[in-house]
């Protein structure tokens, strides 16, 4: 079992393909999005919104280097719709 699935038993956090990073602290988010991104994939889900904040832009700096560097990733974009600055989507590969 994964810390991540430990964590969604103690806090029932849905996987419907949006991660909010507000709820983590900043040093959990390195492991935290790929282990989201394995989950979502489990369950076919190849469309991913990461909620990071505006702030001063280091967590979404963290993130977009994730991204670029997890081979699940085929792309990622600012995010789309309401609160688009704080927010980046990301398109998973279907294996």
């Amino acid at each position: 079992m994964s810390e991540y699935e430990d964590f969604e038993e103690e806090h029932e956090l849905p996987i419907d393909g949006t991660l909010d990073l507000h709820f983590f602290k900043p040093s959990e988010v390195k492991d935290l999005v790929p282990e989201y991104i394995r989950v979502c994939l489990e369950k076919e889900i190849y469309k991913i919104r990461i909620i990071h904040g505006k702030g001063t832009g280091t967590l979404r700096r963290l993130v977009h280097s994730i991204l670029d560097k997890h081979p699940d990733v085929a792309a990622y974009y600012p995010g789309t719709g309401t609160g688009n600055w704080g927010a980046t989507s990301a398109d998973l590969k279907s294996n």
